[in-house]
């Protein structure tokens, strides 16, 4: 499995309903994509969950790597790249994804991305990341996420939630506009 994030910062006064909007329309589209776990339609408005930008940022989970590649070359990604410009994608091989059969329930995301420190033992790193995803599902997350990109080396916890959790300044708080699933 691969793990993806795209996100455009938005201007402060960009009218956000735009981007409700656009998920609103948009977000049905990708329903049962072949091989996509999820797609979660993220947005976050400044000074909401203490968010210092607009933004739109959706979530995807591909069961297959190949599969992300047909949706960067597809049309819906050309449309986005022409109304919002070439984003950075951002691509973690998934140390562990666990999935609840409530995930449509999600409203809410949170995400961070850990910098990994230089010959940090690898496989530690991977046995604490499942656990944090599992104290995440044990706290009520409806999916959970974890990964490492070896270019940056930067580790990514995600996780899905009916209500907003409490979190640290260092994780970004998402409202979710709509979940796209695998039929």
């Amino acid at each position: 499995m691969i793990a993806m994030q795209y996100s455009f910062t938005l201007p402060a006064d960009y009218d956000m309903s735009i981007i409700d909007r656009r998920i609103r329309d948009k977000g049905p589209l990708l329903d049962g994509f072949p091989n996509l776990g999820f797609k979660a339609y993220l947005s976050a408005r400044i000074g909401e969950f203490g968010s210092r930008d607009n933004l739109y940022a959706p979530f995807y989970l591909w069961r297959r790597p190949e599969r992300a590649g047909d949706f960067l070359c597809g049309t819906g990604f050309q449309a986005l790249t022409s109304a919002f410009g070439w984003p950075q994608v951002k691509t973690w091989i998934v140390w562990e994804a666990q999935i609840s059969p409530d995930i449509a329930a999600a409203a809410f995301a949170t995400r961070n991305i850990l910098q990994t420190e230089a010959h940090a033992p690898l496989a530690d790193l991977r046995r604490t990341e499942i656990a944090e995803a599992e104290a995440d599902l044990a706290a009520g997350a409806l999916a959970s996420v974890s990964g490492f990109e070896p270019t940056t080396w930067t580790r990514i916890r995600f996780s899905l939630w009916r209500e907003p959790p409490e979190v640290g300044d260092d994780a970004q708080t998402y409202r979710v506009g709509h979940m796209s699933l695998a039929r």
